[in-house]
Protein backbone atom coordinates (compact mmCIF):
# COMPACT_ATOMS: atom_id res chain seq x y z
CA UNK A 1 0.00 0.00 0.00
CA UNK A 2 0.94 3.08 -0.81
CA UNK A 3 1.87 5.97 2.01
CA UNK A 4 1.06 9.23 2.54
CA UNK A 5 2.07 12.01 4.17
CA UNK A 6 1.02 15.41 4.53
CA UNK A 7 2.51 19.06 5.53
CA UNK A 8 1.97 22.17 5.51
CA UNK A 9 4.36 22.91 2.96
CA UNK A 10 6.32 20.46 0.59
CA UNK A 11 9.67 21.06 -0.93
CA UNK A 12 11.19 18.38 -3.12
CA UNK A 13 14.84 19.07 -3.84
CA UNK A 14 17.08 19.09 -0.96
CA UNK A 15 19.81 21.56 -2.48
CA UNK A 16 20.65 25.07 -1.20
CA UNK A 17 17.58 26.57 -2.31
CA UNK A 18 15.50 23.49 -0.41
CA UNK A 19 16.94 23.97 2.84
CA UNK A 20 16.96 27.41 2.67
CA UNK A 21 13.17 26.85 1.81
CA UNK A 22 12.90 24.35 5.15
CA UNK A 23 14.65 26.75 7.12
CA UNK A 24 12.69 29.81 6.57
CA UNK A 25 9.09 27.91 6.64
CA UNK A 26 10.02 26.22 9.98
CA UNK A 27 11.20 29.55 11.58
CA UNK A 28 7.74 30.53 10.36
CA UNK A 29 6.15 28.12 12.56
CA UNK A 30 5.07 25.38 9.28
CA UNK A 31 5.39 22.15 9.35
CA UNK A 32 7.66 20.82 5.75
CA UNK A 33 8.38 17.60 4.07
CA UNK A 34 11.74 17.67 1.99
CA UNK A 35 12.85 15.35 -0.10
CA UNK A 36 16.30 14.74 -1.56
CA UNK A 37 17.63 12.39 -4.87
CA UNK A 38 20.81 12.31 -3.50
CA UNK A 39 22.64 10.82 -0.09
CA UNK A 40 23.70 14.60 0.87
CA UNK A 41 22.03 17.57 1.36
CA UNK A 42 23.04 21.06 0.05
CA UNK A 43 23.53 20.35 -3.99
CA UNK A 44 25.99 22.17 -5.36
CA UNK A 45 28.45 22.59 -2.19
CA UNK A 46 28.07 19.35 -1.50
CA UNK A 47 26.83 16.52 -3.17
CA UNK A 48 28.26 18.46 -6.39
CA UNK A 49 31.15 19.67 -4.72
CA UNK A 50 31.22 23.10 -5.83
CA UNK A 51 32.79 25.48 -3.35
CA UNK A 52 30.72 28.53 -3.24
CA UNK A 53 30.79 31.39 -6.16
CA UNK A 54 30.51 34.16 -4.26
CA UNK A 55 30.58 38.08 -4.94
CA UNK A 56 33.40 40.65 -3.45
CA UNK A 57 31.70 42.08 -0.32
CA UNK A 58 30.30 38.81 0.93
CA UNK A 59 32.42 39.30 4.14
CA UNK A 60 30.35 42.43 4.79
CA UNK A 61 27.31 42.45 3.33
CA UNK A 62 25.09 41.20 0.52
CA UNK A 63 23.58 37.87 1.47
CA UNK A 64 21.10 36.70 3.83
CA UNK A 65 21.62 36.15 7.45
CA UNK A 66 20.91 32.53 7.76
CA UNK A 67 23.70 32.36 4.57
CA UNK A 68 25.90 34.38 7.28
CA UNK A 69 25.46 31.20 9.89
CA UNK A 70 25.92 28.66 7.26
CA UNK A 71 29.05 30.15 6.30
CA UNK A 72 30.16 31.17 9.95
CA UNK A 73 28.81 27.43 10.94
CA UNK A 74 31.53 26.00 8.29
CA UNK A 75 34.63 28.40 9.39
CA UNK A 76 33.59 27.17 13.11
CA UNK A 77 33.79 23.48 12.34
CA UNK A 78 37.01 23.81 10.92
CA UNK A 79 37.91 25.60 14.44
CA UNK A 80 36.32 22.92 16.52
CA UNK A 81 37.53 20.02 14.79
CA UNK A 82 40.48 20.34 12.47
CA UNK A 83 44.27 20.57 13.77
CA UNK A 84 44.22 24.24 12.44
CA UNK A 85 47.50 25.96 12.54
CA UNK A 86 47.14 28.75 15.42
CA UNK A 87 47.62 31.40 12.56
CA UNK A 88 45.54 29.74 10.65
CA UNK A 89 42.73 29.39 13.62
CA UNK A 90 43.41 33.36 14.35
CA UNK A 91 42.12 33.92 10.75
CA UNK A 92 38.85 35.62 11.00
CA UNK A 93 37.55 35.52 7.50
CA UNK A 94 38.95 32.15 7.57
CA UNK A 95 39.14 30.24 4.02
CA UNK A 96 40.51 26.56 4.60
CA UNK A 97 41.43 25.63 1.35
CA UNK A 98 42.88 28.41 0.42
CA UNK A 99 41.35 28.85 -3.32
CA UNK A 100 40.99 31.63 -5.32
CA UNK A 101 37.40 31.06 -6.25
CA UNK A 102 36.01 31.87 -2.71
CA UNK A 103 36.98 33.18 0.34
CA UNK A 104 35.47 30.11 1.76
CA UNK A 105 36.94 27.16 0.00
CA UNK A 106 36.33 24.16 1.97
CA UNK A 107 35.43 20.10 1.96
CA UNK A 108 31.58 19.48 1.08
CA UNK A 109 31.22 17.05 4.16
CA UNK A 110 31.75 20.29 6.15
CA UNK A 111 29.40 22.20 4.54
CA UNK A 112 27.04 18.94 5.04
CA UNK A 113 27.59 18.66 8.38
CA UNK A 114 26.68 22.06 9.08
CA UNK A 115 23.74 21.95 6.86
CA UNK A 116 22.53 19.03 8.98
CA UNK A 117 22.90 20.81 12.16
CA UNK A 118 21.00 23.33 11.15
CA UNK A 119 17.79 21.15 10.23
CA UNK A 120 18.93 19.15 13.32
CA UNK A 121 16.45 20.64 15.90
CA UNK A 122 13.65 20.60 13.01
CA UNK A 123 13.86 17.16 12.70
CA UNK A 124 13.74 16.45 16.40
CA UNK A 125 10.86 18.63 16.89
CA UNK A 126 9.02 16.46 14.59
CA UNK A 127 8.34 19.52 11.82
CA UNK A 128 10.65 18.44 9.65
CA UNK A 129 10.37 15.72 7.50
CA UNK A 130 13.17 14.63 5.25
CA UNK A 131 12.77 11.96 2.56
CA UNK A 132 16.31 10.83 1.37
CA UNK A 133 16.74 9.55 -1.32
CA UNK A 134 13.78 9.86 -3.07
CA UNK A 135 13.11 11.78 -6.40
CA UNK A 136 9.29 12.58 -7.88
CA UNK A 137 7.72 10.65 -10.62
CA UNK A 138 4.12 12.22 -10.59
CA UNK A 139 1.70 15.12 -9.62
CA UNK A 140 -1.81 15.39 -8.61
CA UNK A 141 -3.04 18.40 -9.94
CA UNK A 142 -6.41 20.09 -10.27
CA UNK A 143 -6.70 22.92 -12.33
CA UNK A 144 -3.99 25.89 -11.25
CA UNK A 145 -3.20 23.81 -7.41
CA UNK A 146 -0.99 21.27 -7.46
CA UNK A 147 -2.55 18.82 -4.36
CA UNK A 148 0.70 15.68 -4.51
CA UNK A 149 3.57 14.98 -5.39
CA UNK A 150 4.32 11.35 -5.80
CA UNK A 151 8.31 10.76 -4.38
CA UNK A 152 9.83 6.99 -5.02
CA UNK A 153 12.68 5.50 -3.41
CA UNK A 154 15.97 5.76 -5.94
CA UNK A 155 16.99 2.25 -4.65
CA UNK A 156 13.97 0.02 -3.59
CA UNK A 157 10.91 2.03 -6.03
CA UNK A 158 9.08 2.17 -2.52
CA UNK A 159 6.36 5.38 -3.18
CA UNK A 160 4.96 8.36 -0.86
CA UNK A 161 2.40 10.34 -1.98
CA UNK A 162 3.06 13.86 -0.17
CA UNK A 163 0.53 16.20 -0.04
CA UNK A 164 0.59 20.14 1.00
CA UNK A 165 -0.76 23.65 0.95
CA UNK A 166 2.07 24.75 -0.89
CA UNK A 167 4.77 22.91 -2.88
CA UNK A 168 8.11 24.24 -3.71
CA UNK A 169 10.19 23.25 -6.67
CA UNK A 170 13.92 23.00 -5.78
CA UNK A 171 14.79 20.38 -7.86
CA UNK A 172 17.98 20.86 -10.25
CA UNK A 173 16.24 21.03 -13.54
CA UNK A 174 12.99 21.92 -12.18
CA UNK A 175 11.74 18.67 -12.76
CA UNK A 176 8.07 19.59 -11.23
CA UNK A 177 7.54 21.70 -13.90
CA UNK A 178 6.39 19.51 -16.33
CA UNK A 179 4.85 16.91 -14.18
CA UNK A 180 2.61 19.49 -13.28
CA UNK A 181 1.79 21.16 -16.64
CA UNK A 182 3.50 24.36 -15.16
CA UNK A 183 4.56 26.51 -18.24
CA UNK A 184 8.31 26.96 -18.18
CA UNK A 185 11.26 27.79 -20.78
CA UNK A 186 14.49 26.16 -21.35
CA UNK A 187 17.60 26.87 -22.72
CA UNK A 188 18.06 29.85 -25.39
CA UNK A 189 15.28 32.32 -25.60
CA UNK A 190 15.36 34.16 -29.32
CA UNK A 191 16.00 37.86 -28.78
CA UNK A 192 12.52 38.91 -30.33
CA UNK A 193 11.17 37.11 -27.40
CA UNK A 194 13.74 39.24 -24.62
CA UNK A 195 15.18 41.96 -26.14
CA UNK A 196 18.92 40.92 -25.21
CA UNK A 197 21.80 41.74 -26.95
CA UNK A 198 23.60 38.25 -25.91
CA UNK A 199 20.45 36.14 -27.10
CA UNK A 200 20.41 34.26 -30.24
CA UNK A 201 17.89 35.39 -33.06
CA UNK A 202 16.08 32.37 -32.92
CA UNK A 203 14.98 30.30 -29.67
CA UNK A 204 17.08 26.95 -29.17
CA UNK A 205 15.24 24.86 -26.47
CA UNK A 206 17.91 22.30 -26.50
CA UNK A 207 20.85 24.40 -26.33
CA UNK A 208 21.85 24.24 -22.53
CA UNK A 209 25.31 25.33 -20.54
CA UNK A 210 27.53 22.29 -19.95
CA UNK A 211 27.14 19.92 -17.02
CA UNK A 212 29.94 18.71 -15.16
CA UNK A 213 31.31 16.35 -13.33
CA UNK A 214 33.54 17.36 -10.40
CA UNK A 215 36.16 15.31 -8.47
CA UNK A 216 38.22 15.90 -5.91
CA UNK A 217 42.30 15.11 -6.44
CA UNK A 218 45.82 15.06 -3.93
CA UNK A 219 49.30 14.58 -5.11
CA UNK A 220 51.43 11.85 -3.15
CA UNK A 221 54.85 10.06 -3.58
CA UNK A 222 54.12 7.02 -5.56
CA UNK A 223 52.60 5.48 -8.56
CA UNK A 224 48.70 5.83 -8.67
CA UNK A 225 47.32 5.73 -11.80
CA UNK A 226 44.77 4.25 -12.41
CA UNK A 227 43.61 2.00 -15.74
CA UNK A 228 43.13 3.87 -18.73
CA UNK A 229 38.96 5.06 -18.61
CA UNK A 230 36.41 3.68 -20.84
CA UNK A 231 36.71 5.72 -23.84
CA UNK A 232 39.75 7.55 -23.54
CA UNK A 233 40.71 7.38 -26.77
CA UNK A 234 37.80 9.84 -28.11
CA UNK A 235 38.39 12.48 -25.75
CA UNK A 236 42.01 12.71 -25.82
CA UNK A 237 40.88 13.55 -29.59
CA UNK A 238 37.60 15.68 -29.03
CA UNK A 239 38.53 19.22 -29.88
CA UNK A 240 35.58 21.72 -30.16
CA UNK A 241 36.05 24.15 -33.00
CA UNK A 242 36.35 27.33 -30.95
CA UNK A 243 38.31 25.73 -27.92
CA UNK A 244 42.08 26.16 -29.70
CA UNK A 245 43.35 22.63 -28.86
CA UNK A 246 42.18 19.63 -27.42
CA UNK A 247 39.42 19.67 -24.53
CA UNK A 248 42.22 17.54 -22.93
CA UNK A 249 44.52 19.95 -22.49
CA UNK A 250 45.44 23.52 -20.42
CA UNK A 251 44.34 25.58 -23.39
CA UNK A 252 41.01 27.21 -23.48
CA UNK A 253 39.11 30.41 -24.62
CA UNK A 254 39.46 33.35 -21.67
CA UNK A 255 35.81 33.55 -20.56
CA UNK A 256 35.87 37.12 -21.11
CA UNK A 257 37.55 37.86 -23.78
CA UNK A 258 37.48 34.54 -25.92
CA UNK A 259 41.16 34.59 -26.67
CA UNK A 260 43.22 30.88 -25.97
CA UNK A 261 44.88 31.09 -22.85
CA UNK A 262 46.62 28.50 -21.18
CA UNK A 263 46.52 28.03 -17.53
CA UNK A 264 49.01 26.47 -15.61
CA UNK A 265 48.72 23.50 -13.48
CA UNK A 266 51.54 22.77 -10.02
CA UNK A 267 50.63 20.38 -7.31
CA UNK A 268 51.17 21.62 -4.02
CA UNK A 269 53.10 24.80 -4.99
CA UNK A 270 53.75 25.43 -0.94
CA UNK A 271 52.03 28.85 -1.15
CA UNK A 272 51.09 30.93 2.34
CA UNK A 273 46.95 30.34 2.48
CA UNK A 274 47.05 33.81 4.38
CA UNK A 275 47.66 35.75 1.35
CA UNK A 276 45.31 34.65 -0.72
CA UNK A 277 43.09 37.19 -1.75
CA UNK A 278 40.12 35.43 -3.45
CA UNK A 279 38.57 38.69 -5.06
CA UNK A 280 36.83 37.72 -8.43
CA UNK A 281 37.38 41.36 -9.29
CA UNK A 282 41.01 41.93 -8.72
CA UNK A 283 41.70 38.42 -10.09
CA UNK A 284 39.82 35.61 -11.58
CA UNK A 285 42.31 32.95 -9.83
CA UNK A 286 42.28 30.89 -12.20
CA UNK A 287 45.76 30.63 -13.53
CA UNK A 288 47.29 28.31 -11.40
CA UNK A 289 44.33 25.33 -11.90
CA UNK A 290 45.47 23.58 -8.34
CA UNK A 291 45.31 26.44 -6.54
CA UNK A 292 41.91 28.08 -8.44
CA UNK A 293 39.23 25.54 -6.67
CA UNK A 294 42.31 23.93 -3.58
CA UNK A 295 39.59 23.11 -0.83
CA UNK A 296 42.09 22.03 1.59
CA UNK A 297 45.31 23.98 1.92
CA UNK A 298 47.66 21.97 3.78
CA UNK A 299 49.25 24.62 4.81
CA UNK A 300 46.48 25.89 7.30
CA UNK A 301 46.84 22.45 9.20
CA UNK A 302 49.75 21.35 11.62
CA UNK A 303 52.49 19.81 9.87
CA UNK A 304 51.49 15.94 9.04
CA UNK A 305 48.14 16.54 9.20
CA UNK A 306 47.37 16.53 5.38
CA UNK A 307 49.96 14.89 3.08
CA UNK A 308 48.97 16.82 0.16
CA UNK A 309 46.54 19.68 -0.55
CA UNK A 310 43.68 19.27 -1.82
CA UNK A 311 42.24 20.49 -5.01
CA UNK A 312 38.54 20.29 -6.58
CA UNK A 313 38.32 19.88 -10.16
CA UNK A 314 35.90 22.20 -11.86
CA UNK A 315 37.54 23.28 -14.64
CA UNK A 316 36.68 24.22 -18.63
CA UNK A 317 37.83 20.92 -19.94
CA UNK A 318 35.60 18.67 -17.70
CA UNK A 319 32.72 20.77 -19.24
CA UNK A 320 29.77 18.05 -21.42
CA UNK A 321 28.91 19.48 -24.41
CA UNK A 322 27.23 17.11 -26.23
CA UNK A 323 24.11 16.95 -25.47
CA UNK A 324 21.21 17.93 -23.22
CA UNK A 325 19.50 16.13 -20.09
CA UNK A 326 16.58 18.06 -20.11
CA UNK A 327 13.00 16.70 -21.77
CA UNK A 328 15.00 13.96 -22.54
CA UNK A 329 14.22 10.14 -22.23
CA UNK A 330 15.60 8.47 -18.85
CA UNK A 331 18.03 6.11 -21.12
CA UNK A 332 19.33 9.14 -22.65
CA UNK A 333 19.85 11.56 -19.92
CA UNK A 334 21.93 8.54 -18.24
CA UNK A 335 23.69 8.19 -21.16
CA UNK A 336 24.72 11.51 -21.30
CA UNK A 337 25.39 11.48 -17.46
CA UNK A 338 27.48 8.61 -18.22
CA UNK A 339 29.75 10.32 -20.96
CA UNK A 340 30.02 13.23 -18.41
CA UNK A 341 31.85 11.15 -16.35
CA UNK A 342 33.83 9.30 -18.39
CA UNK A 343 35.27 13.00 -19.81
CA UNK A 344 35.95 13.19 -15.88
CA UNK A 345 38.06 9.78 -15.51
CA UNK A 346 39.58 10.51 -18.83
CA UNK A 347 40.67 13.78 -17.73
CA UNK A 348 41.80 12.70 -14.45
CA UNK A 349 43.74 10.12 -16.54
CA UNK A 350 45.57 12.52 -18.94
CA UNK A 351 46.54 14.69 -15.81
CA UNK A 352 48.38 11.44 -14.35
CA UNK A 353 49.77 10.27 -17.75
CA UNK A 354 50.26 13.15 -20.48
CA UNK A 355 49.91 16.74 -18.67
CA UNK A 356 52.38 18.74 -19.54
CA UNK A 357 54.94 19.55 -16.40
CA UNK A 358 56.93 22.44 -16.06
CA UNK A 359 59.86 20.32 -16.07
CA UNK A 360 59.49 19.02 -19.64
CA UNK A 361 58.10 16.11 -18.82
CA UNK A 362 54.65 14.25 -19.16
CA UNK A 363 52.05 13.43 -16.22
CA UNK A 364 51.47 13.36 -12.32
CA UNK A 365 51.05 9.70 -11.63
CA UNK A 366 51.00 10.91 -8.12
CA UNK A 367 47.89 12.41 -8.13
CA UNK A 368 44.81 10.04 -6.40
CA UNK A 369 40.85 10.79 -6.15
CA UNK A 370 39.71 11.88 -3.66
CA UNK A 371 36.16 10.07 -3.36
CA UNK A 372 36.15 9.93 0.31
CA UNK A 373 36.06 13.60 0.03
CA UNK A 374 33.13 13.48 -2.25
CA UNK A 375 31.53 10.63 -0.81
CA UNK A 376 31.03 7.92 -3.56
CA UNK A 377 33.42 4.72 -4.20
CA UNK A 378 33.75 5.67 -7.81
CA UNK A 379 35.61 8.52 -7.20
CA UNK A 380 33.78 11.49 -8.55
CA UNK A 381 31.32 13.84 -6.95
CA UNK A 382 27.86 12.44 -5.72
CA UNK A 383 26.27 14.23 -7.94
CA UNK A 384 26.19 16.51 -11.73
CA UNK A 385 27.07 19.87 -11.51
CA UNK A 386 24.09 21.50 -13.06
CA UNK A 387 24.22 24.86 -14.20
CA UNK A 388 20.80 25.55 -15.96
CA UNK A 389 17.72 24.26 -15.05
CA UNK A 390 14.20 24.10 -16.90
CA UNK A 391 12.85 28.22 -16.21
CA UNK A 392 9.16 28.75 -14.87
CA UNK A 393 7.70 31.35 -17.11
CA UNK A 394 7.00 34.02 -14.28
CA UNK A 395 5.39 36.66 -12.93
CA UNK A 396 8.45 38.80 -13.94
CA UNK A 397 10.79 37.95 -16.30
CA UNK A 398 14.88 38.99 -15.21
CA UNK A 399 16.64 40.11 -18.51
CA UNK A 400 19.97 40.94 -19.43
CA UNK A 401 18.89 44.51 -19.87
CA UNK A 402 17.95 44.93 -16.22
CA UNK A 403 21.71 43.27 -14.41
CA UNK A 404 24.09 43.92 -17.93
CA UNK A 405 25.97 46.91 -17.05
CA UNK A 406 27.32 47.29 -20.68
CA UNK A 407 23.16 47.59 -21.56
CA UNK A 408 21.92 48.93 -17.69
CA UNK A 409 25.30 51.54 -17.75
CA UNK A 410 24.94 51.86 -13.88
CA UNK A 411 26.23 51.15 -10.80
CA UNK A 412 23.09 49.12 -9.83
CA UNK A 413 20.63 46.82 -11.74
CA UNK A 414 17.17 47.62 -12.20
CA UNK A 415 15.25 47.98 -8.86
CA UNK A 416 12.06 46.11 -9.04
CA UNK A 417 9.47 47.36 -6.41
CA UNK A 418 8.76 43.76 -5.46
CA UNK A 419 12.43 43.04 -4.48
CA UNK A 420 12.67 40.05 -2.06
CA UNK A 421 16.62 39.72 -1.85
CA UNK A 422 20.06 40.66 -3.55
CA UNK A 423 22.88 38.88 -5.35
CA UNK A 424 25.89 39.84 -7.78
CA UNK A 425 27.59 38.04 -9.89
CA UNK A 426 28.67 38.35 -13.60
CA UNK A 427 26.59 36.98 -16.83
CA UNK A 428 28.40 33.50 -16.79
CA UNK A 429 27.74 30.81 -19.12
CA UNK A 430 29.74 28.10 -19.64
CA UNK A 431 30.01 26.24 -23.28
CA UNK A 432 26.77 25.26 -24.52
CA UNK A 433 25.11 21.78 -25.96
CA UNK A 434 24.57 24.09 -29.66
CA UNK A 435 28.23 24.64 -29.50
CA UNK A 436 28.56 28.06 -28.19
CA UNK A 437 31.45 29.67 -26.69
CA UNK A 438 31.15 31.33 -23.03
CA UNK A 439 29.07 34.10 -22.73
CA UNK A 440 30.89 36.34 -20.02
CA UNK A 441 28.93 39.50 -19.25
CA UNK A 442 29.91 42.68 -16.83
CA UNK A 443 26.99 43.14 -14.56
CA UNK A 444 25.71 44.94 -11.59
CA UNK A 445 24.74 44.53 -8.17
CA UNK A 446 21.33 42.56 -8.47
CA UNK A 447 18.21 42.53 -6.96
CA UNK A 448 15.63 39.08 -6.71
CA UNK A 449 12.18 40.28 -8.04
CA UNK A 450 9.11 38.49 -5.91
CA UNK A 451 7.32 37.80 -9.12
CA UNK A 452 10.58 35.68 -10.25
CA UNK A 453 9.67 33.24 -8.12
CA UNK A 454 5.86 32.99 -9.23
CA UNK A 455 4.24 30.87 -12.08
CA UNK A 456 2.03 32.78 -13.95
CA UNK A 457 -1.03 30.51 -13.30
CA UNK A 458 -0.23 27.96 -11.36
CA UNK A 459 -0.89 29.00 -7.56
CA UNK A 460 0.72 27.30 -4.81
CA UNK A 461 3.78 26.00 -6.59
CA UNK A 462 7.15 28.47 -6.37
CA UNK A 463 10.65 28.38 -8.01
CA UNK A 464 12.95 27.78 -5.22
CA UNK A 465 16.39 27.62 -6.62
CA UNK A 466 17.79 27.66 -10.00
CA UNK A 467 14.17 27.29 -11.97
CA UNK A 468 12.81 31.00 -11.24
CA UNK A 469 11.59 33.45 -14.13
CA UNK A 470 15.47 34.22 -16.02
CA UNK A 471 16.46 33.59 -18.82
CA UNK A 472 18.96 31.39 -20.54
CA UNK A 473 21.18 34.70 -20.20
CA UNK A 474 20.67 35.84 -17.16
CA UNK A 475 20.60 32.86 -15.42
CA UNK A 476 24.34 32.84 -15.73
CA UNK A 477 24.45 35.04 -12.61
CA UNK A 478 21.40 33.85 -10.52
CA UNK A 479 22.41 30.60 -10.70
CA UNK A 480 25.21 30.74 -7.89
CA UNK A 481 24.98 29.71 -4.16
CA UNK A 482 24.45 32.24 -2.24
CA UNK A 483 21.07 33.50 -4.70
CA UNK A 484 19.95 29.89 -4.53
CA UNK A 485 19.58 30.35 -0.97
CA UNK A 486 18.23 33.48 -1.08
CA UNK A 487 15.38 32.72 -3.52
CA UNK A 488 14.83 29.58 -1.86
CA UNK A 489 14.38 30.76 1.99
CA UNK A 490 12.40 33.17 -0.07
CA UNK A 491 10.16 30.83 -1.67
CA UNK A 492 9.52 29.03 2.10
CA UNK A 493 9.07 32.45 3.83
CA UNK A 494 6.06 33.47 1.03
CA UNK A 495 4.57 29.95 1.39
CA UNK A 496 4.49 30.10 5.21
CA UNK A 497 3.60 33.98 5.58
CA UNK A 498 0.67 33.07 2.76
CA UNK A 499 -0.77 30.24 4.99
CA UNK A 500 -0.47 32.34 8.41
CA UNK A 501 -2.14 35.64 6.56
CA UNK A 502 -4.58 33.90 4.56
CA UNK A 503 -3.31 35.17 1.16
CA UNK A 504 -1.71 33.44 -2.18
CA UNK A 505 1.59 34.48 -2.95
CA UNK A 506 0.08 36.56 -6.25
CA UNK A 507 -2.23 38.65 -4.06
CA UNK A 508 1.33 39.58 -1.94
CA UNK A 509 2.96 40.09 -5.17
CA UNK A 510 0.33 42.39 -6.80
CA UNK A 511 -0.81 44.53 -4.07
CA UNK A 512 1.63 46.96 -2.74
CA UNK A 513 0.40 47.35 1.28
CA UNK A 514 0.37 43.39 0.83
CA UNK A 515 3.89 43.31 -0.79
CA UNK A 516 5.35 45.68 2.25
CA UNK A 517 4.29 44.00 4.73
CA UNK A 518 5.91 40.96 3.38
CA UNK A 519 9.35 42.63 2.53
CA UNK A 520 8.95 44.25 6.17
CA UNK A 521 9.06 40.42 7.42
CA UNK A 522 12.07 39.41 5.17
CA UNK A 523 13.89 42.50 6.82
CA UNK A 524 13.15 40.84 10.18
CA UNK A 525 14.45 37.26 9.10
CA UNK A 526 17.81 39.16 8.09
CA UNK A 527 17.07 39.72 4.50
CA UNK A 528 18.47 42.34 2.34
CA UNK A 529 16.65 43.34 -0.40
CA UNK A 530 18.04 46.40 -1.28
CA UNK A 531 21.92 47.18 -2.04
CA UNK A 532 23.39 49.10 0.79
CA UNK A 533 23.21 52.74 0.05
CA UNK A 534 26.23 53.90 2.05
CA UNK A 535 26.87 57.55 2.97
CA UNK A 536 27.21 59.77 5.82
CA UNK A 537 24.46 61.09 7.79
Amino acid sequence: MTRELHADILIVGGGLGGVAAALGALRSGRTVIMSEEFDWLGGQLTSQAVPPDEHSWVEQFGVTRSYRQLRNGIRQYYRDHYPLTAESRAWGDLNPGAGWVSRLCAEPRVGLAVIEAMLAPWRGGGQLTVLQPYLPVAADVDGDTVRAITLRHRDSGREIVCSAAYVIDATELGDLLPMTGTEYAKGFEAQSDTGEPSAPAEAQPDNVQAVSVCFAIDHVDGDQTIDKPENYDFWRQYQPEFWGGPLLGFKAPHPRTLEITERSFTPNPDDDPLLVDADQRRNPGDGNLWTFRRIAARRNFLPGAYQSDICLVNWPMIDYMLGTIIDVSEDEKARHLKAAADLSYAVFYWLQTEAPRLDGGQGFPGLRLRGDVTGTDHGLAMAPYIRESRRILPVTRIVEQDVSMTVHGNNLSKQYRDSVGIGMYRIDLHPSTGGDNYVDVESAPFEIPLGALLPRRVKNLLAGGKNLGTTHITNGCYRLHPVEWNVGEVAGLLAAHCLNKGLTPHQVQAEDRRLEDFQASLYREGIEIRWPDVRGY
